[in-house]
């Protein structure tokens, strides 16, 4: 058996572990220098071609293969592929039209779904997602993906490169996240305090930022029953999570879909971001 990143790797001839472990090093001097030199061992790299791994590789690897096929997942990379290296570009769309024909009608714009957010994360690291984004928006109650899963040193490189960050967190002097600590079981001010302290973090790389920078990062509260988790990365990427009653933000499904000619759910989340964004109010220094 071999993977779709095996027919991908040969495609562009970086089949053999030192050609792979060349481009992955000149992406990493890119995204974060730290991983150059941390490419697999032969061992390792020819069970991702064969497929013969039991889970997706490590964060750092799914970050720089995310850079090296940015059009793709790093799920479907570990896909298994028994056509040939020229089809793969088709294969997809022509399996949809010969055996489903109403299948992207069905299915509209997403490609992904994860049944929880600890599988969103480990098949799409913020690392990799966020690393060449020119910008983000982020709606929810208090933007871990953000905040606590990325770095400040991260988004401070981000603003270096022009990104525009723009972040909307539940007010957490608000009423409405009193409900929903009620609703997920947790002590009173669990949630407020973990979102006040994301929001003082982030200005505190606001304020750096506006010195040294050319991005921006602007951030803003509601107070609103919470509904839903949103991430955009560069108009073109969605991520939705609904908020299950009495559950935890970590157990709800995470809903990947990319902006289509086609009628989807993309256009609706990112109307909902705009809206609530336009009625937001700009959070306290």
């Amino acid at each position: 058996m071999s993977t779709v990143l095996k027919a991908l790797l040969q495609q562009r001839h970086l089949q053999t572990v030192s050609a792979f472990n060349k481009e992955y090093d000149r992406l990493a001097r890119r995204v974060d220098p730290d991983l150059v030199g941390c490419g697999p061992k032969k061992a390792q790299f020819y069970r991702w071609l064969s497929g013969t791994i039991t889970g997706l590789p490590y964060p750092h690897h799914c970050q720089i293969l995310q850079a090296m096929f940015p059009d793709r997942s790093v799920q479907e990379l570990f896909a298994p592929h028994t056509g040939s290296i020229e089809d793969l570009g088709s294969e997809p769309r022509l399996q949809a039209q010969a055996g489903h024909p109403t299948c992207s009608h069905r299915t509209a714009d997403v490609e992904a779904v994860y049944t929880d957010r600890t599988i969103f994360v480990h098949a799409m690291p913020p690392q990799a997602m966020f690393s060449s984004a020119r910008s983000i928006d982020l709606v929810g109650i208090s933007l871990n993906i953000l905040c606590q899963q990325y770095s400040d040193k991260d988004i401070f490189r981000l603003l270096k490169s022009g990104t525009a960050i723009r972040c909307l967190f539940l007010d957490p002097a608000g009423g409405s996240i009193e409900h929903r600590e009620q609703e997920e079981g947790h002590p009173p001010g669990t949630l407020s305090s973990l979102t006040e302290l994301n929001i003082r973090a982030l200005q505190r790389v606001q304020r750096q930022a506006m010195l040294e920078t050319t991005g921006s990062i602007q951030i803003r509260i509601y107070d609103e029953p919470v509904r839903f988790n949103v991430t955009i990365v560069d108009d073109q990427l969605c991520v939705m999570q609904p908020y299950l009653p009495r559950a935890r933000g970590v157990e709800s499904p995470a809903f990947v879909a990319r902006r289509s000619s086609n009628e989807g759910i993309f256009n609706t989340f990112k109307s909902v971001f705009d809206s609530m964004w336009a009625s937001g109010i700009e959070a306290d220094q």
